[in-house]
């Protein structure tokens, strides 16, 4: 029998968690932007990952899975349940008793599975809402979709959630309580900012935050000895870190919108100046991927210089905007 929740309309968004977090959200009885949905939750970040067992290093511009959505709901004193198993039929009754009381369940998935996805790479870290199923399909709100809304088959959807891999997690859903109302908005945001600028510029290690950022420019020139499939490699990369669920530029394009938001809400003229840096630096991250994607149809390796002396003036800039947010809350 189908269960569908028939008045179910989509968040329109860029980025799959907060999409997936706006969709529960709004459904609840809040709307708020993508941007201060990103900023809330202290999502920006970055990672160059790299171990023997990977194929090609992975280029991150936000905090780990499931982080973010954990962070915003504390943030605004957000009941978030979230649920996992190893049983895939425990998993359907987790979703299906959600949509019997018209609740839409956010997903966490592998998008290789989904029969929606042409592009057929393993990312077992994409958010989706599912708000209806019936015996033969699941009815999701997904990012980068006509309109929003899509639909895969149930089986495809099970493997989906129950893939194994980096960043995944067995049969995740998650939904929330409905809200009574929000705490005031400039106190979570101030704390947002602070935390967000604390955690970046003091990363635990060397790959991560500003200093990955470093990492990634002393790196990104011995890449061609690192990959075994350069153009694939490259080009990919690139596609990933500007076009991939990241709202463009490694998400710097959200939290610039973020800080201008912040800087209406506060007034603070030092939230107004790192938006206006973050202005600056959201086209240079473009500037990089375009440079990784020459590099890897050209096989020129002055592209991968050029990238790596960029990546050092975005870190200066960066470490700036960071440090006036850190600074704006003292």
């Amino acid at each position: 029998m189908p269960t569908i929740i028939e008045d179910f309309v989509p968040y329109q968004g860029e980025h799959c968690e907060t999409t997936a977090m706006g969709n529960l959200l709004q459904y609840a009885g809040v709307r708020l932007s993508e941007p201060m949905l990103f900023g809330l939750g202290q999502g920006l970040g970055f990672i160059y990952w790299d171990s023997k067992a990977m194929d090609f290093p992975f280029i991150g511009g936000r905090v780990k899975p499931d982080a973010l959505a954990a962070c915003l709901a504390s943030r605004l004193d957000l009941t978030l349940r979230a649920q996992e198993t190893s049983s895939v039929d425990k998993a359907w009754q987790n979703v299906r008793s959600s949509l019997e009381r018209g609740i839409p369940v956010g997903l966490k998935l592998d998008s290789y599975y989904l029969d929606y996805f042409t592009n057929k790479v393993h990312f077992a870290a994409h958010y989706a809402t599912i708000y209806g199923m019936d015996d033969e399909y699941a009815y999701l709100a997904d990012t980068g979709q006509q309109g929003g809304l899509v639909k895969t088959r149930l089986d495809s959807l099970a493997m989906a959630r129950n893939a194994k891999g980096p960043m995944s997690s067995r049969n995740r859903s998650f939904t929330i309580e409905p809200i009574g109302s929000l705490p005031p908005l400039a106190p979570a945001i101030r704390a947002s900012l602070t935390n967000n600028a604390q955690d970046y510029l003091n990363p635990p290690i060397q790959n991560i935050g500003n200093k990955g950022i470093l990492k990634m420019s002393r790196e990104i020139r011995k890449w061609p000895s690192r990959s075994r499939n350069f153009e694939h490699d490259l080009c990919l990369t690139a596609l990933l870190m500007e076009r991939a669920g990241t709202g463009g530029a490694l998400f710097r394009n959200l939290y610039r919108d973020f800080l201008r938001e912040c800087a209406d809400w506060l007034g603070d003229p030092k939230v107004e100046q790192a938006s206006l840096r973050f202005a600056e630096i959201a086209p240079m991250w473009t500037g990089v991927a375009s440079l990784i994607d020459r590099a890897g149809r050209t096989g020129n390796q002055q592209e991968l210089n050029q990238a790596s002396a960029l990546l050092l003036e975005i870190a200066d800039k960066e470490r700036a905007a960071m440090e006036l947010l850190l600074s704006s809350s003292m």
